[in-house]
């Protein structure tokens, strides 16, 4: 009988360095939702991949930012530092060429977490010269000595054979958690709401950055057709406005886009209705960010 082996990786890093991106190819799906804004991904996301005789159980996190502020950016914090406790291995996403006070921040946090790190600089495609690397790995390498160093690009799928290699090495010998065609723990619902957030982030995360949050108020799934509403939260009369757009033609656009995916992901025609509501302060209101989901993951 051929030994199994599973365990948990998380992913981490500050906002905005490809982590949700690197999940989705490590996975050959998409699952994360992705844009070029920051704290795009608001919870931490369960990524499943089963091959052969390993299940690797990868956790998508939140950028870890700077905790001051709202409530929503305790909450962010809180979720993916609770993702290093008991994990079997961190993947520790930087940028290739930039280092922060956030990365360093980052890093901290992977040192008191104890598990075993490795630093994946992505992007490297889109360096100018691949000399810059070496510094950039040796600075790494003396701030978490005992980690190990790869060059990938999650965009273009370089080197995440290797990473998956390495991934797998510190799978500890157990059964498997989930079935082997599961690729996520996530609800349905859960997902519906993310591609909605998704497509209002990329069409208006200038004008729009985090204040927009989504329920979905009906999800009645029929054998051919799934009727979804879903009512789209912001803090402002103006934002609402935007968010509607001329003879609401942009909120008529976020539907076409968030219902073709939809109906990829359930494989299967959708009758998409949305709805834009003002709910003053909900982003730095504990109470609620719980109603809304955002409860902390441990």
């Amino acid at each position: 009988m051929t030994t199994r082996h599973c365990g948990y990786t998380a992913i981490v890093g500050r906002p905005n360095v490809g982590k949700s991106t690197l999940l989705n190819h490590l996975l050959g799906q998409k699952l994360s939702i992705t844009s070029r804004k920051p704290q795009t991904t608001r919870h931490n996301i369960l990524g499943i991949k089963t091959h052969d005789s390993y299940q690797m159980l990868f956790v998508d996190t939140p950028g870890i930012n700077d905790a001051k502020g709202r409530a929503i950016n305790r909450y962010l914090n809180r979720s993916a530092l609770s993702a290093m406790r008991d994990v079997d291995l961190i993947i520790f996403v930087v940028d290739r060429d930039l280092w922060t006070d956030a990365d360093a921040a980052v890093a901290q946090q992977i040192k008191q977490a104890g598990a075993p790190v490795v630093v994946v600089l992505n992007k490297v495609d889109r360096l100018s010269t691949p000399e810059v690397l070496l510094p950039r790995m040796a600075q790494l390498a003396e701030l978490l000595p005992n980690a190990e160093c790869l060059p990938v690009s999650a965009l273009n799928g370089n080197n995440l054979d290797a990473l998956e290699r390495i991934v797998k090495t510190h799978m500890p010998v157990g059964e498997f958690c989930f079935a082997e065609d599961q690729y996520t723990d996530r609800s349905e619902r859960f997902l519906v709401a993310e591609i909605v957030r998704e497509k209002i982030t990329r069409q208006l995360g200038a004008e729009l950055p985090y204040s927009t949050a989504i329920e979905i108020e009906e999800f009645r799934d029929e054998e051919k057709i799934c009727h979804i509403s879903a009512l789209i939260l912001v803090e402002r009369d103006g934002q609402k406005r935007i968010i509607i757009g001329d003879g609401g033609q942009r909120i008529k656009k976020i539907g076409e886009q968030a219902r073709h995916d939809i109906e990829a992901l359930l494989g299967k025609k959708v009758m998409l209705r949305l709805w834009v509501k003002v709910k003053s302060g909900w982003s730095d209101d504990e109470r609620a960010l719980r109603s809304l989901g955002y409860r902390d993951e441990r």
